[in-house]
């Protein structure tokens, strides 16, 4: 049984912090993948760091190139320091996947870009690294996301849904192929609203249950032209940027009648696509949000699923990690059912030392 271990790295589009993740995979000899989640720790960004990533959209093209290269910096010595503090034996370690932070993701200009150069993190780490996980599936007419579904179908697949609410709600199932698709903003609007009255994020959604529907705020959410598209569809911050939050900022009205309304939003779009007597797995930060998982549940009647801690928290790092096995043995990472490339691909660039 052939084993691989493996960091991989998560920096989510609700700037949470950086998602380190080591991991270890085998496959049997009747090709079944199995895996261990050894160590995993999110590590806050600094506020410099923090400050950058969310204002990266907005920066040149030498300011963007030029924190590219910070960022790589930054993550070749957090890995270094998580290396360090679990006493891990980098001779044991076969590589990095890295993820990278998305700046833009605009699929209809067949342009991703995550920062965060896999080169320096190689140099700094003098460890082979796996990134740049997207750009291939663009260039074959892809969306070049979701990239996790490989993963669902391969190490989670019994569970009808894999349901991840990040700073996107994302889903995956099965039916004749695998299927996955971007349903709407989760994290990336409830933590703005938060951040405008002072709070970081709202704790167990108790902000949003002491507030009440705005109905005509959540009609307006509902009737948004994405939702009527089909799949293969992905959202970036731009979108967000551009159409949910101007409606949010049109209502004159308290910020817990928003998240209120805005969690009743999410509930809705994600009850829309979970079959009925179904199972669920809900992962990400959004899976703490009890008010939010409670909405799900009554809108929704599949069976709501909340794993153990470690597979919340890195179960898209524990993947980006398994990713860069596939691509490390050379194997489909990206699935044209998922993405609408025209083919199946081998997603990642490697950079190694010799």
């Amino acid at each position: 049984m052939k084993v691989y271990n493996v960091i991989g790295i998560m920096s989510g589009t609700s700037l949470d912090g950086l998602d380190i993740c080591y991991c270890t995979f085998s496959i049997s000899s009747h090709q079944q993948w199995h895996y261990e989640i050894k160590n995993a720790d999110t590590i806050s960004f600094p506020p410099s760091i923090k400050t950058k990533l969310s204002q990266s959209i907005t920066f040149n093209g030498l300011e963007l190139a030029l924190f590219h290269n910070e960022f790589g910096n930054y993550i070749g010595q957090a890995v270094n320091n998580f290396i360090i503090h679990h006493k891990l034996n980098k001779t044991n370690i076969d590589a990095i996947a890295s993820h990278g932070h998305t700046v833009f993701h605009q699929p209809e200009n067949k342009l991703t870009l995550q920062i965060g150069n896999g080169a320096n993190i190689s140099s700094i780490t003098q460890l082979p690294v796996v990134c740049d996980f997207r750009t291939g599936d663009m260039s074959l007419g892809g969306q070049g996301a979701p990239l996790v579904p490989i993963g669902d179908q391969l190490l989670f697949s019994e569970y009808d849904h894999c349901l991840n609410l990040g700073g996107i709600a994302n889903i995956s199932f099965q039916t004749q192929h695998r299927i996955a698709f971007d349903i709407c903003p989760v994290n990336i609007v409830l933590n703005k609203l938060a951040n405008s009255i002072g709070h970081e994020f709202d704790n167990k959604g108790e902000m949003a249950k002491s507030g009440s529907i705005n109905t005509s705020l959540l009609k307006k959410l509902n009737a948004l032209d994405y939702y009527k598209t089909s799949y293969p569809k992905s959202l970036g911050i731009e979108w967000i940027e551009q159409t949910v939050f101007p409606i949010l900022a049109s209502y004159n009205i308290a910020i817990e009648h928003k998240l209120n309304t805005f969690i009743e939003h999410i509930s809705i779009q994600i009850a829309n696509h979970l079959t009925d007597g179904s199972t669920t797995l809900i992962t990400g930060g959004g899976a703490y949000n009890s008010f939010l998982i409670e909405r799900i549940k009554t809108n929704s009647n599949s069976k709501i699923i909340l794993p153990e801690k470690h597979i919340i928290d890195f179960k898209e790092a524990l993947i980006f990690a398994f990713l860069g096995v596939l691509r490390i043995r050379q194997e489909t990472n990206v699935l044209t059912s998922v993405t609408g490339a025209s083919a199946n691909n081998i997603g990642g660039c490697i950079y190694q030392s010799l």
